[in-house]
């Protein structure tokens, strides 16, 4: 797996985890020249808290090569 860049997104209250699609979203959307090699969701928990990652694995395209795509 060959990337250049690697955007991590985490939340343990229960309304930031609801909303971490949409922040994973407009990240992907504010990033054109990001393409995503690799992802990794991750949940861990103790007795009082639930986290929730989500780990982006990516490499960064000039303009020309993502509109080839």
């Amino acid at each position: 797996m060959n990337f250049t860049g690697v955007k991590v997104f985490s939340a343990t209250k229960a309304r930031e985890r609801e909303e971490l699609g949409e922040h994973v979203t407009q990240w992907i959307r504010t990033n054109p020249n990001a393409r995503i090699i690799d992802k990794i969701v991750t949940q861990s928990s103790d007795r009082e808290f639930h986290c929730l990652t989500i780990t982006i694995f990516y490499e960064t395209v000039t303009a020309q090569a993502a509109s080839a795509a």
